[in-house]
């Protein structure tokens, strides 16, 4: 049995108002229809933190500041395994459009639940429905 080589991926976990940014990943994409905090893979020689800030721009038109570590999470996909490291941010400029996915939306941390996520995200989801109860 092989060790499996982990894609990194960067993640942006944007709140603003009580809500989250998701994004629904498109059709011919591993794990299409599911709903995700938006990012995705590392280039060879790009920071996780340059990573996140590419993706935001090329996938939704929008640039991201403030940047903080939040939680890495790997796992173990059937046919890939993905290190995902996400980070807080808040976004500085642009208006959210769909540009490299499918949809978009802003949810509650009690509506996130309402959303089918990728087994890899669900840590996330549950901290941050966590977080709500808290505060």
């Amino acid at each position: 049995m092989s060790i499996p080589k982990f894609i990194q991926v960067a993640a942006a976990v944007i709140e603003c108002e009580g809500r989250y940014l998701i994004t629904q990943r498109g059709p011919g994409t591993h794990l299409a229809g599911y709903w995700e905090f938006p990012g995705g893979k590392r280039e060879v020689g790009e920071s996780l933190e340059a990573c996140v800030k590419r993706e935001l721009y090329e996938e939704l038109g929008v640039e991201v500041i403030q940047l903080i570590p939040f939680v890495v999470i790997r796992h173990e996909y059937p046919d890939k395994a993905v290190e995902l490291h996400f980070f807080f941010c808040s976004l500085s400029q642009g208006e959210v459009q769909a540009l490299g996915v499918a949809d978009f939306r802003w949810v509650s941390p009690n509506e996130l639940a309402e959303y089918s996520f990728p087994p890899a995200d669900e840590p996330v989801v549950a901290q941050l429905r966590d977080r709500a109860k808290v505060h």
